[in-house]
């Protein structure tokens, strides 16, 4: 799946990949040392995470059910626990420094499948 960013027409993630099932949910970027060969995971129906035994760090975006950025998390290193976000229904990770400082808390994010 690609995440485009709508105001810039910029592409986030050209290989990122739904965790929609249990494993991969559960396991997300952990134990590995870099994010390949995804370039972002997708967390559907996740309103919190943590970088719990990942080896790198992450760059977050939370979005509503509009597909809104209600929340960003720049450089969320290893072993951090983000808050709940009420307001987030999905869930982005991307490598760190992945996510160009033009992407604001209120944008609108085109997911594409």
């Amino acid at each position: 799946m690609r995440i485009i960013h709508q105001a810039t027409g910029s592409i986030l993630g050209s290989n990122v990949k739904p965790a929609n099932t249990f494993w991969p949910r559960l396991l997300g970027f952990m134990f590995r040392s870099s994010p390949m060969p995804y370039d972002g995971i997708y967390f559907p129906g996740c309103n919190w995470v943590h970088n719990s035994f990942v080896r790198f760090s992450l760059d977050v975006i939370f979005i509503d059910n509009n597909n809104h950025i209600v929340k960003i998390i720049r450089n969320f290193r290893p072993w951090n626990f983000s808050g709940i976000y009420f307001k987030a229904r999905h869930t982005i990770e991307l490598p760190a420094g992945a996510l160009p400082p033009t992407v604001c808390v209120g944008d609108a994010d085109l997911i594409e499948k």
